[in-house]
């Protein structure tokens, strides 16, 4: 039976992205029939999504954002009882983090040879209460604050292909300027802070990295059924600089400032104050409460043979349409 392959790209991409795009789907055609469809809203992917063949494997070409955008329209369009999705990743992003926690190569021919010989792993992702996806990490405090001061330094420097380096600028800037805020953080009914410390940073995972290859959640696993939460109390500015070079060689989680747990559902409230969410890169308004849970095997995904394959048979992701 000939395998059939939608592949789904950013209609707003530019040449550099389309080109590397289209040696991707070169590969894939050599082992599949493949079509191929831009969008350029998540209106429009969730269209495709729906409108799909019953038996076509879906393939985002893109990096972090477009593999978010992905699962929210396939938990959008669902359907409760339906085995989970098969799908393939061509990164192209900026950062691509969520490809390094699966070990998925940025090259786009190696991508594609993947996507066609890789085995199946079932991937989890994080949903908070208002049904809304992350593929990768969930973060608050001192990264957010670092994302969204990089956020015009990474598309400015994004068209002379100097992107990460916006990571930087806003990683020293807000690492400068963070004071913390005094939240109460709740892992499986565990209180992992109480709101009387102020808290530099929550972290909540199945990835491991953001901003290009900073290891936040070293230990994350992507199919293990639970989320990596960690809480820095590292606010004084000593502190701030020790976590920040812990933080570079992915060793943060031992200091003694730090907490490090799993769990399947985390609840983090303001008790005096609002906070701002990065969820794969989007940047939210701030709220004062917000809870995330784990949703095991939302998806299968061609990874490398070396990841192996793991819970082919397991629960089915709890869609729903609208």
């Amino acid at each position: 039976m000939t395998r059939r392959l939608l592949v789904i790209g950013n209609a707003l991409a530019g040449t550099t992205d389309q080109a590397s795009m289209d040696r991707a789907v070169e590969v894939l055609r050599t082992g599949a029939e493949v079509e191929v469809a831009m969008t350029g809203s998540l209106d429009e992917l969730v269209e495709v999504v729906s409108g799909r063949a019953d038996d076509a494997e879906l393939v985002v070409v893109g990096g972090d954002g477009s593999m978010h955008a992905l699962a929210q329209a396939i938990h959008q369009t669902g359907q409760d009882g339906a085995p989970p999705p098969v799908v393939g990743l061509i990164p192209l992003g900026t950062g691509n983090d969520f490809a390094r926690a699966v070990n998925i190569p940025p090259d786009p021919a190696a991508a594609a040879r993947i996507v066609l010989d890789g085995p199946l792993e079932e991937i989890d992702v994080i949903e908070d209460e208002r049904a809304e996806i992350a593929v990768n990490v969930v973060h608050i405090g001192v990264g957010e604050e670092a994302a969204r001061i990089a956020a015009p330094w990474k598309e400015a420097l994004g068209r002379i292909r100097l992107g990460p380096v916006g990571y930087v600028i806003g990683g020293i800037s807000a690492g400068i300027g963070q004071r913390g805020r005094y939240l109460e953080v709740i892992a499986d009914d565990i209180p992992l802070a109480d709101g009387r410390r102020r808290v530099l940073q929550v972290v909540v995972a199945v990835g491991t990295s953001v901003g290009g290859g900073t290891r936040l959640a070293p230990e994350a696993e992507p199919d293990d059924g639970k989320v990596e939460v960690i809480v820095s109390f590292a606010v004084a500015p000593l502190r701030r600089l020790r976590y920040a070079l812990h933080l570079s060689r992915g060793e943060h989680t031992r200091l003694d400032d730090v907490v490090h747990a799993q769990a399947r559902e985390v609840t983090v409230r303001g008790l005096r104050n609002e906070f701002g969410i990065n969820a794969d890169g989007e940047l939210s308004d701030p709220v004062t409460e917000r809870t995330w849970r784990v949703v095991p095997s939302a998806y299968r995904l061609h990874v490398p043979s070396r990841r192996g394959s793991t819970r082919v048979d397991g629960p089915p992701f709890p869609g729903r349409k609208g």
